[in-house]
C-alpha cells in the first residue's frame, strides 16, 4: 500500500513538472511563430518587445501582479465566507506558492526562447520561414499549450499564475471559468493593442495566431481531459482507479 501511494505521489509530481514544462514550450512556441502570441502573454511580450527587456523576466512580474490579484479576491472571498470549498487561508497559501513556481516557469520561458528559432528572420528561405510552416508551427505551438495546461492543472497542485487568476475571477464573480477566461484574454489583448498603438503606433504581439490561440487551446484542453483525464487522475491517486 505505501509504495503504491509513493507511486502516485511520483507519478502526480512528475506530470505536474512535465506539464509545467509542455505548457512554457508552447507558450515559447507561440512567440516564435510570428503570428502573434498567445493572450495571456501578449502584454509582457509587447512590453518587453518595445522595450527591450527580458521576456521571461517580464513574464514574471506580470505573473506576481495576478497572484497579488488573485490574493485580493481570494480575501475578500474569506471574509464574506465565500471562500471555495471552505479551504479559507490555505487558499492564500497557495495563492503564496505561486511566486515561486512563477520564478521557476518564465526560468522554463527564458530556455526555451534561447533555444528556438524565431521563423519569421532566423527560418527566412525554409519551408519554417513560409506561412504553411509558420502556421504548422503554431498548431504545435497551441498543442503544447492546451496538453500542458491540461495536465498540470489536473494535478491538483500549484496552478500557474495564468490559469489561477482566471479561476480566482470566476469564484469572485460567480461566473464560469470559461466565460471569465474569454473575458480575461480580451482584456489582456486590448491592453497589448494599447500598448502597442501608444508606444509604436501599430499593434505588437497581436495576430492571427493570437485569435487561434483563444480558440484552439481550449479546445486541445477539451480534447486531451476527453480521452485522458480518467487514466492520468485514476495514476496520480486523485480518483479510484
Amino acid at each position: 500500500m505505501h509504495t503504491t501511494r509513493s507511486s502516485r505521489a511520483l507519478f502526480r509530481g512528475g506530470a505536474y513538472l512535465l506539464g509545467l514544462g509542455i505548457l512554457a514550450l508552447g507558450i515559447t512556441m507561440n512567440t516564435k511563430a510570428g503570428l502573434g502570441v498567445s493572450p495571456i502573454i501578449s502584454v509582457s511580450f509587447s512590453t518587453s518587445t518595445l522595450w527591450g527587456w527580458d521576456f521571461g523576466n517580464t513574464t514574471l512580474a506580470l505573473y506576481s501582479a495576478f497572484v497579488l490579484v488573485e490574493m485580493a479576491l481570494h480575501a475578500s472571498l474569506i471574509r464574506r465566507g465565500r471562500a471555495p470549498g471552505g479551504r479559507g487561508t490555505s487558499l492564500l497559501v497557495l495563492d503564496a506558492l505561486q511566486f515561486p513556481l512563477s520564478l521557476v516557469f518564465t526560468r522554463f520561458l527564458n530556455g526555451f526562447s534561447a533555444a528556438l528559432p524565431d521563423l519569421a528572420t532566423d527560418c527566412a528561405g525554409t519551408f519554417w520561414g513560409t506561412l504553411p510552416g509558420q502556421l504548422l508551427f503554431l498548431c504545435l505551438a497551441i498543442l503544447c499549450t492546451g496538453v500542458g495546461a491540461a495536465l498540470s492543472l489536473n494535478m491538483r497542485l500549484i496552478p500557474n499564475p495564468g490559469d489561477g487568476i482566471v479561476q480566482a475571477l470566476a469564484d469572485f464573480s460567480g461566473k464560469s471559468v470559461g466565460f471569465s477566461k474569454n473575458c480575461f484574454d480580451l482584456c489582456n489583448v486590448a491592453l497589448t493593442a494599447c500598448v502597442g498603438l501608444l508606444a509604436a503606433g501599430q499593434l505588437v504581439g497581436i495576430g492571427l495566431g493570437t485569435v487561434l490561440s483563444m480558440v484552439g487551446v481550449g479546445r486541445v484542453i477539451a480534447l486531451f481531459n476527453h480521452f485522458c483525464f480518467q487514466k492520468t487522475t485514476a495514476l496520480a491517486g486523485l480518483q479510484p482507479s
